[in-house]
């Protein structure tokens, strides 16, 4: 008898839960054309995140958006020190709930290179194109919208993918459930930060000082892409990050290559040299110690990753490359490692520019990827050691003649500030309860993973607060984020309004 319950029970729980997947999935087909507008005016703001000006203008938007929606307490949240990029705030309480989930996307985008981007697209006139810009996909309109017909259509703009479908994601998702006449099973908080792209300066600051206004069981964050098989995925760790920049010297003035070739020592030269003794042939950081602080994967984590589809080959061939830097070592695997990333070098002019000299320096802006276990700041200092042991004299101003005269080879440094890893245990009680409803909603297993190879400062929850975050993604593996020609697949994110709005019905405890 007891069984028959159970099972009675267990059936009406996912009878219940398709029939409300429905009415989400009719409320956002129905009203696809306006909520994609809604999007597209939001991307016309632009967002760097040291923009004050136009940073507040996408605050009082989404500020604005969410009374309109009906949500609860909506407050603009200021760090203490100063009256810059708000983090946007709301709520919507329901009597008797017991689990209480911090919806939490960015607003704020990365600079842009407008005269990067393809000769069809500006950075802030959000456009809906067919296809790829790339293989001449054509723009269409909000009327000719149809998924079916067009199913590579995107919406190409700054922040399109990361992260303003986020922030309109969770926002319509909420509609979705109050059009439907749908109780969400949870208290749901809504955080939308302006910084994230700017290394979160104030996150923590703001945080301290709403730790009752932000209690909850667990933060949802809504970012980056899904995985390159296009199958769903909940990412429970990601990595840190911290940035470094190194400039070697030559001579005091440009030199012309012909008189003083042979001679004059290149910085360009120097700086290659420096660069590939950082790395050996098989993609490996040979600087010491690198590696000596990650954290072992657990056996479930290793569980997890077992069953993430392999997609190196269909990776490579779309990236055009045949060969991974790392020998024998696959995507997944790779980024659960630290890495060290060359983001770019400069020195002299090249192009049309260019011209028969021995330049006066050479830089290097390096990008350290975290995983668990390694700090920061030390693994800063393990990359200066290693400039140390090649002999260079390591300086924080730009040389003097007579530093010039002392030492033979100068590198100036400029550490910047940087955030550690974090990963969240998939045991903990509230996340098995969001994979169980997430996964009540899908027909295909959602793939589990213990970390995203980008970076956020998640650590900042769990260090304030502390609660537990997990990363959502919604946008297309090919969004370009961060580059020029930006984009969001249509179809992604009117399936994460989807997935939003069920995980805000099904992880009930009522």
């Amino acid at each position: 008898m007891k069984r028959i319950v159970l099972l009675t029970c267990m059936f009406l729980t996912h009878f219940f839960a398709t029939t409300q997947s429905t009415q989400v999935n009719t409320y956002i087909q129905a009203n696809q054309k306006r909520i994609i507008g809604e999007l597209m005016n939001f991307l016309k703001i632009p967002n760097h995140a040291k923009d004050a000006g136009n940073i507040q203008m996408n605050a009082e938007f989404i500020f604005k958006d969410m009374e309109r929606r009906g949500i609860s307490n909506v407050q603009l949240l200021y760090p203490a020190s100063k009256r810059i990029n708000p983090a946007v705030y709301g709520e919507y309480l329901v009597p008797d709930a017991t689990t209480t989930l911090v919806f939490y996307a960015h607003y704020d985008g990365q600079p842009v290179s407008p005269e990067k981007w393809h000769a069809s697209l500006e950075p802030f006139k959000p456009v809906i194109l067919n296809g790829k810009v790339e293989t001449g996909a054509k723009t269409i309109t909000l009327d000719e919208i149809d998924t079916k017909r067009y199913p590579d259509a995107r919406i190409y703009a700054r922040s399109s993918s990361d992260d303003k479908s986020g922030v309109m994601a969770i926002l319509n998702a909420f509609s979705a459930l109050q059009s439907a006449g749908i109780t969400p099973g949870i208290n749901i908080k809504f955080f939308f930060e302006g910084e994230e792209e700017a290394g979160s300066p104030h996150l923590e600051e703001i945080l301290s000082a709403h730790t009752a206004l932000l209690k909850s069981d667990a933060w949802i964050i809504c970012d980056g892409p899904v995985h390159q098989s296009g199958r769903n995925q909940l990412v429970f760790g990601v990595r840190g990050d911290v940035n470094m920049e190194i400039t070697v010297y030559g001579p005091t003035r440009p030199l012309h290559s012909g008189h003083y070739g042979n001679w004059a020592p290149n910085p360009g030269l120097l700086l290659v040299k420096l660069l590939a003794s950082m790395k050996d042939e098989n993609g490996f950081v040979t600087i010491k110690d690198f590696y000596n602080d990650v954290l072992k994967l657990t056996d479930k984590e290793k569980q997890a990753l077992a069953k993430i589809p392999p997609i190196d080959s269909m990776l490579m061939k779309e990236l055009g490359f045949i060969r991974p830097e790392m020998k024998n070592i696959g995507l997944s695997e790779a980024l659960n490692l630290p890495s060290l990333n060359i983001n770019g070098i400069e020195s002299g002019k090249s192009g049309t520019s260019a011209a028969n000299v021995i330049p006066v320096s050479a830089s290097a802006v390096l990008d350290l990827r975290l995983v668990k276990g390694v700090d920061w700041k030390q693994q800063q200092e393990r990359v200066v050691q290693h400039i140390r042991d090649q002999g260079f004299f390591i300086t924080e101003q730009e040389p003097d003649m007579q530093m010039r005269s002392t030492y033979p080879l100068i590198a100036k440094v400029r550490l910047e500030k940087g955030y550690n890893a974090q990963k969240t245990d998939m045991q903990l009680p509230v996340m098995q309860k969001i994979i169980l409803g997430l996964q009540k909603t899908s027909q295909t297993e959602w793939l589990l993973q213990p970390g995203l190879g980008g970076s956020l400062p998640l650590y900042v929850f769990e260090k304030v607060l502390n609660v537990y975050p997990v990363t959502l993604p919604i946008a297309n593996h090919d969004n370009n984020q961060h580059a020029e020609n930006e984009n969001i697949l249509i179809s992604r994110f009117l399936e994460g309004i989807s997935i939003m709005a069920n995980l805000m019905i099904l992880s009930s405890d009522k």
